[in-house]
């Protein structure tokens, strides 16, 4: 197996439309979740989430925006970015060795909704021709494709939660083999339309708003945590040969070391320590390393009660007491759960707070619980961190579990 390296990233989300910005907001501790001003938010039960300020009007021109979903326009300006940033001259590549692999839950939300509103709500038959080509969840993929060229294989995955991370290592597994030169890999979501999050509303998972600060309602690890907060964007990176990474003088963000999977196999909704316990231990496996290898953890951190009580007991069975040394940063506190994007956007908040030698806050932690008793970087970034590999996780309705080990650039 080759080493894999990262030499380009690329973000939209709740928290900037890049990976510097993204990063900068998140070390600060600025949240990018608010209350909807949209005209259905009265009637939401908590009309909240993290929503990324961008206008497709100013990235496509209106011919093409017209056959892009939401989902897809965060999809292709994310990995534009991401290629740009790797400074990857695909003209040099052979394109059949040259892959796509994105994740995504929900695919073309907006689209389906849009339809849905024709039909029953106007009472219209006249459905844009383009419905099936903007909402089918392999759409985004296809576009990153045609953009640039790229005939090696295009694959979507989607497994709720940790579709993206599944992205991100199935791409690694292709890289590594020698299938290919080049991989562009992440995730997009754009769930907040009307349908969506009613649904989400239904199934009682989402967080109440808290009446001081409705930044601050998402809670991981908090005693007084109350659920998830639905957030959109993409994030992607691009994946090569270490060996030709080097060669060309790219900048190296860092590594992909392992991925392992995992399945539930118990209850659609609920999560299993026995399952994230054998996601981590097979990433670790992937990555032929020991527990004691793991300098930090992304944690997948969810903020609802089942999640983050699970997810404290598996990273204690799998480090035993070195558990709680270890620091643990839950994101989703700040930009929301990205749901098909989160494990992407997470990878590479986790590579960059390694570049930065810091560790990211877990935000609005403010009421310990004792069933979350580990080090989770309370309320603000901590500096001086010298974590060389992490753990990025990521856990799904459904029951696949997804775990990446990342290392710094060396």
């Amino acid at each position: 197996m080759k080493r894999v390296a990262v030499t380009g990233m690329g973000i939209v989300s709740p928290l900037g439309c890049s990976a510097s910005e993204t990063y900068g907001n998140a070390h600060t501790g600025r949240s990018g979740i608010h209350r909807l001003d949209v005209p259905f938010a009265h009637r939401l039960v908590a009309p909240l989430a993290g929503t990324v300020l961008f206008e497709g009007a100013d990235y496509f021109e209106p011919p093409k925006l017209r056959m892009l979903d939401r989902v897809s326009q965060f999809a292709l300006v994310a990995a534009n970015q991401a290629l740009a940033d790797a400074r990857n001259d695909l003209g040099q590549v052979e394109r059949s060795r040259a892959g796509v692999f994105v994740g995504t839950a929900m695919g073309g939300s907006h689209t389906s909704d849009d339809g849905y509103k024709t039909l029953y709500c106007n009472g219209s038959d006249r459905i844009k021709p383009f419905t099936v080509l903007m909402g089918m969840h392999n759409a985004p993929a296809a576009w990153i494709g045609i953009e640039h060229e790229l005939r090696g294989p295009n694959l979507t995955y989607s497994t709720a939660c940790s579709s993206s991370a599944v992205a991100i290592g199935e791409a690694w597994l292709r890289v590594a083999s020698g299938d290919l030169d080049i991989a562009i890999a992440g995730g997009a979501e754009a769930p907040l339309s009307f349908g969506s999050l009613k649904a989400w509303e239904a199934l009682r998972t989402l967080a109440i708003i808290d009446a001081n600060e409705p930044s601050a309602s998402c809670k991981p690890f908090s005693k007084n945590r109350s659920g998830m907060v639905l957030g959109e964007g993409a994030a992607m990176v691009v994946l090569e040969p270490w060996e030709r990474a080097v060669a060309r003088g790219a900048s190296i963000h860092g590594e992909i070391l392992g991925y392992g999977l995992s399945t539930d196999a118990s209850h659609i909704t609920r999560p299993s320590v026995d399952g994230q316990v054998a996601a981590i231990r097979a990433a670790l496996r992937s990555a032929a390393l020991d527990p004691s290898a793991i300098d930090a953890i992304n944690a997948h951190g969810t903020g609802t009660q089942a999640n983050d009580a699970i997810e404290t007991a598996a990273i204690k069975a799998v480090f035993g007491e070195r558990a709680h040394s270890i620091p643990i940063s839950a994101t989703k506190a700040l930009h929301g759960h990205l749901l098909g994007a989160a494990g992407a956007l997470e990878c590479v908040l986790s590579l960059l707070a390694m570049q930065h030698a810091a560790a990211l806050p877990t935000m609005h932690l403010l009421m310990p619980d004792p069933e979350c008793d580990l080090d989770y970087v309370a309320n603000a970034a901590r500096e001086n961190v010298a974590a060389r590999t992490m753990l990025s996780n990521s856990f799904a309705f459904g029951g696949t579990n997804a775990v990446l080990v990342l290392r710094a650039a060396s």
